[in-house]
């Protein structure tokens, strides 16, 4: 067993579902489990997927459990068009897998998470990959939290780039700004991996296609998955190269810092109306002598898809 703990937090589409396959495959790090949010599909399918996933990938001892149905300011949440788009109706590029024996867990997202920076304190790594709701809602819960978790590794935002949704905000953030705008102004260590790095680490079918060749179900299916999101980047104009690593290079850099360049910044979210979802430095925090936050602003492609690529492929081939 690792020393270190991962948890991650996933509204299961294709980049959670390549997340959750680096993070079984990483040796250094056991995935303890999942806690489901909104986005790119509703809570219920993003936790249906991940057990699916968890179990084609031989890791039924992964427990999922049910966050967030909406944010913070919302009572109702609806998946938008682009997100099905881009990730398919099901969320996982209209792949059909086999329904999971094991069900989601009894016990809350937010209890777990509190539960399991407890027991695990500095050697737990949280990585929320969708909105921020459930992490604020567990800070909200137990306040004690923020300085017990080793590290919390995000994707989201956009820095020195534009947004995807708006020309300032990345969708993650963008789903409850609110949110996002008070774990930046937690006591948490905060990692940021956002669009500024994640659209410049790209996949395209010459990898899936070694993936296919492997004759497993997991490689199988996991080209598919994958050729549906890289066909969507290139349908849509987002790329026409290949498709963004964006959740699973959040999962890589929670591992090893060393696949980015950061700078240390104070950060905050903006929500007012005109301006929703910006992630950006807080022009009130600048002199403080301590910073909470690193953002990526450089990555090691190279570097990271060859490490991404020996992972998955070697978790494929036994499944």
């Amino acid at each position: 067993m690792a020393t270190k703990k991962m948890i991650l937090d996933l509204d299961t589409g294709v980049d959670d579902a390549l997340a959750i396959a680096y993070a079984l495959a990483a040796p250094e790090v056991d995935l303890i489990g999942i806690v489901s949010s909104y986005g790119n599909c509703l809570v219920e399918q993003s936790a249906e997927n991940s057990l699916k996933l968890l179990e084609i990938l031989g890791a039924t001892d992964v427990p999922v459990f049910i966050g967030a149905s909406h944010s913070s300011t919302t009572d109702h949440f609806d998946v938008m068009q682009v997100s099905k788009d881009i990730h398919g109706n099901n969320g996982i590029g209209e792949v059909e897998l086999p329904k999971a024996k094991r069900p989601v867990e009894s016990q809350t997202a937010v209890d777990f998470l509190i539960e399991a920076a407890h027991k695990y304190t500095k050697d737990l790594i949280f990585v929320p990959t969708g909105p921020m709701t459930n992490l604020d809602a567990a800070l909200a819960k137990d306040p004690a939290i923020a300085k017990l978790i080793g590290n919390v590794t995000f994707m989201g935002g956009a820095l020195t780039v534009e947004g995807n949704v708006t020309p300032y905000a990345e969708a993650n953030i963008n789903q409850d700004a609110e949110a996002a705008d008070r774990v930046m102004r937690s006591d948490l260590n905060i990692v940021m991996v956002g669009l500024d790095v994640t659209l410049r680490t790209l996949l395209t079918k010459n990898e899936t296609s070694t993936w296919r060749e492997l004759g497993t179900t997991a490689g199988k299916s996991y080209a598919d998955i994958t050729d549906f999101y890289i066909d969507a980047y290139y349908n849509l104009g987002i790329d026409k190269t290949g498709c963004a690593l964006h959740d699973p290079l959040a999962v890589g850099v929670a591992l090893d810092a060393s696949f980015v360049d950061t700078i240390d910044l104070n950060m905050k979210v903006t929500y007012d109306e005109n301006n929703y979802g910006r992630t950006i430095g807080d022009n009130a925090r600048l002199n403080d002598a301590t910073t909470n936050v690193k953002v990526a602003v450089n990555v090691d492609k190279d570097r990271y898809l060859g490490v991404f690529m020996d992972y998955l492929t070697k978790l494929f081939k036994n499944h």
